[in-house]
Parts: structure tokens; C-alpha cells; sequence
């Protein structure tokens, strides 16, 4: 079916082409005809004639007889040259007079239109208009379309493999994708008979087990869960569902550690820039649920004062529209960029002096007590969010000592690009 689309679409656009390129082309010849320097030499070659004729004429070179005859002769002549010419120049006129743009509309919207009507009429207009209905935003096939249609391609291929361990495996995972969950565990256990206990099939079935039941851990996924990681504590698919399962009840730390394993083990079956950008946006979600760290008994005195403020011109221009999140956080200057502090105010509250300690850490793990330097940065974020990103107002101050006790300003005046 797309190939016949993709034929008929060409032969529409190759006729189209032949009704607009006479019109376009036509643009390219000259608009009007213009002979007159022809007429003007012939008018000038007449009088020389006529001259000449005359002056025979009275020097008695021809009679009067001869002088009537080529006199009358010489007019003729100019005569059918200025005829010709104008024929020409009307001939000349026709060729260039240019259609109007009518024509090729008209015709464009006829070609298309009658195309249609022929399709609807005797082609398979019924069985294309009566497949799913897609959304207005995706001309495409939906995820859940496009999945049915790559489900069939593995049956068919099992139907001639039915003892290949990784088509069923494939097989499964279409399944869960088109949310068929008793078939896909079905399908997951003639894996394990075919291949035997691995920790990947528990993953795949506790993925099962656990979407089927509104992804909620159940003592079912449990079980396959403590079956998985006993094989392979380091198994992606479970630990993957594992973080997933966190995030979604917010325990954003918890999530970053399931996931954290996955892409540290870095195994080349897993796409481990996905996880890493899904580990920022649960750092993310934890600086705007400002989570402090749990182990609140290792705060010591180490502090860093800041005074944040924003520039005039940028709080004329805040001032036009609603109050902004503001971000001031410190990140080591090595290693990851993880903020060791972290607080989150309003623009409305600026200016203000805040001052950054272990009891602002997002985790036990990165508190500002284990760094000797750090980055101080306060950021205008236009959409909420955490991280800088392009349209922000930020400032900031490099390798600031953590145990020099100065008050560090920070003027917000610049566009983040």
C-alpha cells in the first residue's frame, strides 16, 4: 500500500509539472513584440530609392513611363514590408501573451480533485478509511500500530523457527508492548525451557507481571525480581524497573542508584545514554522537591555565603511578567556535576543573602564538606526547571574556596545561549 501511495503521489506531481512549466516558461520570453527599427530602416531605404529614382529621372536617364512604373513599384515594396513586418510582430505578440495563472490553478485543483474521485471510486479507499483512526498530530502508524505489525513478522518467523530461543524472547516483548501480558509470560517461559533459568527472562516477566498489574510491585513481580537479581544482581531489565518503580513514587535517590548500576556495568545491549539522561531528570526532580540529605548528623561548619541579586535592567524586564524559579547551588569543580548545595527561591525574594551548608546536600553522598573548591551559580529558570538551559539569566563564580568565610556576590545579568 505506501509503495502504490508513493507512485501515485509522482504521477500527480510529474503532471502538475507539465501543466506549470508552459506557464513558467512563458515568464521567459519576451513580452511584446518590438519592429519598429525594422520599419524605420525600411522607411529610410525607401526615401534613398525614391531619391535615386528622381534623380534619374531629371538627368533623363528613363522616361516618364519608366519613372511612374518604378515609383509605383518602390511603394508596393513598402508597403508589403511594413505588412510583413506587423505580421510578424502580431505572430510574435501570440506566442508571448502570457496565460493567466488561472489556468494552471485550475487545472492543478481538477488533476487532484478528479484523482481523488477516481481513487474513492474504484480503488481501496474502503479498506484504507476504515483502518484505525489516527491523531491529527501523527500521520504516521501509532506506536501500538506499527508494534501489531512487527508482532505478526515474528510469528511468521517463528511459525518456521519454533525452537529459536531469541524470537520468542522477541516475541514476548511485542506482546507486552501491545499490552497482551499472559501471552508475553507464556511466550517468556518457552525461552527458559528452551535456554534455561536466566536473569533476564525473570526481568522480562517481572516487566510483565508488573504492567500488567497497573505497575505496581506485587509479590508476583517481587518473586521474579528475587529470582532475577539471585542469578544476576546487576541484570539491567530489573534494575531498570526497579528505578522506573522509584521514580514514580519519587524516591528520586533510590531511582538514580537502580540506574546508576545499569550504565556503571555499561552492557552494550543497553542504551546507556537514555538512562544517563533519565538519572538528570531524577536529579532534577530532586532539587525542585529541594529532598535534603537523610543524614543530617555529618552537617558540620563548613558554609559558603552568597548574595544574589538581579540586575537592573533584567528586573525591569522580570518585572513585566510572572515570578521566576531561582536556583543557587554550588557543584564540585571535579568530577560529576552533581550540586552538593542546593536552594530554590523566587525572584520576587531577590535580593537576598543565603548561605550554602551540608544541611542544603541532595544526598549524603554530595555534601559541600567534601570539596575544597566549588562553582556557585544562580540561575533565572524560565521554565521551572533545574539545569541550566538555553533562555536563562544565570551568574557565577569559579573555584570559590569553601573555607574562605567572604560573602560571594552574584549578579544575575546574563542570557544563557
Amino acid at each position: 500500500m505506501p509503495e502504490f501511495f508513493i507512485i501515485a503521489l509522482i504521477f500527480i506531481a510529474l503532471t502538475l509539472l507539465v501543466v506549470w512549466l508552459h506557464f513558467i516558461r512563458q515568464g521567459k520570453q519576451p513580452e511584446k513584440a518590438d519592429n519598429s527599427l525594422r520599419d524605420e530602416i525600411n522607411v529610410r531605404l525607401y526615401h534613398e530609392h525614391k531619391a535615386e529614382i528622381e534623380k534619374d529621372f531629371s538627368q533623363g536617364n528613363i522616361d516618364q513611363e519608366s519613372y511612374g512604373y518604378l515609383l509605383a513599384e518602390l511603394d508596393q515594396s513598402l508597403l508589403q514590408d511594413i505588412e510583413k513586418n506587423e505580421s510578424e510582430k502580431n505572430t510574435i505578440d501570440a506566442k508571448a501573451k502570457r496565460l493567466s495563472i488561472l489556468w494552471p490553478i485550475g487545472l492543478s485543483i481538477f488533476i487532484v480533485a478528479f484523482s481523488a474521485y477516481y481513487y474513492q471510486q474504484h480503488g481501496a479507499y474502503q479498506l484504507v478509511s476504515s483502518t484505525p483512526k489516527m491523531s491529527a498530530d501523527n500521520e504516521q502508524l501509532s506506536a501500538e500500530q506499527a508494534a501489531f505489525v512487527e508482532l505478526q513478522k515474528i510469528k511468521a518467523e517463528l511459525d518456521k523457527d519454533p525452537e529459536n530461543a531469541d524470537l520468542w524472547y522477541s516475541y514476548g516483548q511485542g506482546l507486552v508492548g501491545t499490552r497482551q501480558f499472559d501471552q508475553a509470560q507464556a511466550a517468556f517461559d518457552k525461552v527458559m525451557t528452551l535456554e534455561g533459568e536466566k536473569a533476564d527472562i525473570y526481568g522480562a516477566k517481572a516487566q510483565a507481571s508488573y504492567y500488567k498489574d497497573q505497575q505496581k510491585l506485587t509479590a508476583e513481580v517481587k518473586g521474579f525480581i528475587d529470582k532475577a537479581l539471585s542469578i544476576d544482581a546487576k541484570d539491567p531489565s530489573t534494575n531498570i524497573l526497579l528505578g522506573m518503580n522509584s521514580f514514580l513514587e519519587q524516591n528520586f535517590q533510590e531511582a538514580i542508584g537502580f540506574w546508576q548500576i545499569v550504565v556503571d556495568d555499561n552492557r552494550s545491549n543497553v542504551n546507556v545514554e537514555a538512562l544517563k539522561q533519565a538519572i538528570g531528570e531524577a536529579k532534577n526532580r530532586m532539587m525542585l522537591s529541594q529532598t535534603p540529605a537523610s543524614d543530617t548528623s555529618a552537617v558540620n561548619d563548613t558554609k559558603v555565603t552568597v548574595s544574589v541579586s538581579l540586575s537592573a535592567s533584567l528586573e525591569e524586564q522580570l518585572a513585566q511578567s510572572e515570578d521566576k524559579v531561582v536556583f543557587i547551588y554550588a557543584i564540585p569543580t571535579q568530577g560529576p556535576r552533581m550540586p552538593l548545595a542546593a536552594i530554590k527561591l523566587k525572584t520576587s525574594d531577590l535580593p537576598v543573602e543565603v548561605t550554602l551548608t551540608d544541611a542544603n546536600a541532595m544526598t549524603p553522598q554530595a555534601k559541600l564538606s567534601d570539596a575544597t573548591t566549588v562553582h556557585l551559580y544562580a540561575i533565572v529558570s524560565l521554565d521551572g526547571g533545574a539545569g541550566i538551559k538555553s533562555g536563562d539569566f544565570k551568574a557565577e563564580i569559579t573555584n570559590v574556596d569553601v573555607t574562605n568565610d567572604k560573602t560571594h556576590s552574584l549578579v544575575i545579568d546574563k542570557v544563557v545561549e
